[in-house]
């Protein structure tokens, strides 16, 4: 019979894991029980996706306030630290700006404006346009901003951040000042230690300030990346990048050995039913809000672990460019012959630029990262592994 289902994505419920479960056996557990009890075949190249966060907490993967400060002392001298394109984000920021003003002497913080790198604004474009300000040139003081844009407040949350991050560093017993500008330089005016806390951006800016002659400089990838206590929490390959809050005195870490993780998974899979499925490990997805603007990536990587089968891009051709352009004059069942066919050969021809034109040209651990993130969502929903079916299939299947 004729396959009538492409993908199938499902989200499948987990047992609540804690510190020092065992966590491939968890996973393959709940796989195998899915499929018995919702009556589904496991089959080859079908995709398993665990959340970052069910990773790192059998892996007892957290680090305390004081476990951060310690480390900012250690590297800044208690110095007064420069706190450089910081994401405006309580979940991701509010505690590891908390560690950062413990360990310092005094902080500056430099927004970027009118948006952080993955999209949270603090002010419109078209605010900017009114005001008459330049954010490629222009640098603000706090009283600066104010006088050309008021309060302001994230369009979903309510949330200030400016007096968020102000009162957060002032919590902590220490002087805070901020400014606003997207050139990294500005900060050098008050202070030449620095910590770069963008994500993705973070190796340039890195390198400008170093340039510039700044005298200490580091990114949220170094703090952390080894302990700085017997009993406390780093991540050597990630250090801060993908943290999240976890308590208010503590943070979860982004998940270390991910790729061991997903080859034991792989291979208990295949030792249990004779299937070998992909296994990953995904964070945050890689997509725009287009009301929000958020980009949502503030995860370094998509994807910290992956099977080999899920390297690459998609090698696809656009079905509706094939029936419009090559085969305009067939219909029925010569024009899906026509089309199996092009796709059976895709493999062993040269690339047509135009029958892939419009076909997504992003990573696959990326797409399906986004797909897994959507589908486990970050609420109540309880499913933190995503199980994928047909993902790899095409029309000739």
């Amino acid at each position: 019979m004729e396959r009538v289902v492409g993908t199938v994505v499902r989200g499948l419920r987990a047992p609540i894991i804690k510190e020092g479960d065992d966590l491939v056996n968890i996973v393959v557990d709940t796989l195998i029980n899915a499929a018995e009890v919702e009556g589904y075949e496991i089959h080859d190249r079908d995709i398993i996706a665990l959340t970052e966060s069910i990773v790192a907490r059998p892996q007892g993967n957290y680090a305390s306030i004081d476990d951060i400060a310690k480390d900012i002392e250690n590297k800044f001298e208690q110095d007064t630290v420069g706190v450089l394109f910081p994401i405006l984000s309580r979940n991701r920021f509010m505690n590891l700006l908390k560690g950062f003003a413990r360990g310092a002497q005094e902080i500056v913080i430099q927004l970027s404006y009118p948006a952080d790198e993955v999209g949270n604004h603090l002010i419109s474009v078209d605010q900017i346009d009114e005001a008459g300000v330049n954010p490629w040139s222009d640098t603000l003081t706090e009283e600066e901003f104010g006088q050309h844009f008021g309060k302001t407040s994230h369009p979903f949350t309510g949330v200030d951040y400016i007096e968020l991050y102000r009162d957060v560093v002032e919590g902590e017993g220490k002087k805070c000042t901020i400014l606003f500008s997207n050139d990294p330089q500005a900060i050098l005016e008050h202070t030449d230690s620095v910590l770069v806390s963008e994500v993705h951006n973070r190796a340039r800016t890195l390198n400008i300030l170093k340039e510039a002659g700044a005298k200490r400089v580091y990114d949220l990838g170094d703090i952390l990346a080894a302990p700085t206590s017997k009993n406390g929490g780093y991540n050597e390959e990630f250090g801060l990048l993908g943290a999240n809050n976890a308590t208010d005195e503590s943070v979860k870490l982004f998940p270390s050995h991910s790729q061991k993780i997903v080859e034991a998974i792989q291979d208990k899979v295949e030792e249990r039913t004779g299937k070998t499925i992909e296994a990953m490990v995904y964070g945050d997805g890689a997509f725009k809000d287009p009301v929000g603007q958020i980009w949502e990536l503030a995860d370094p990587v998509v994807s910290p672990g992956f099977t080999s089968g899920l390297m690459g891009t998609p090698n696809e051709v656009k079905l509706k460019y094939l029936a419009d352009n090559q085969y305009s004059d067939l219909k029925g069942d010569e024009l899906a012959d026509a089309i199996r066919e092009s796709i059976d050969q895709k493999d062993n021809q040269a690339k047509d630029a135009k029958a892939s034109l419009g076909t997504t040209p992003r990573q696959l651990t990326d797409l399906i990262g986004s797909l897994a993130d959507l589908t486990s969502g970050s609420g109540d929903k309880g499913t933190p592994f995503v199980y994928i079916q047909g993902y790899f299939d095409d029309f000739t299947n």
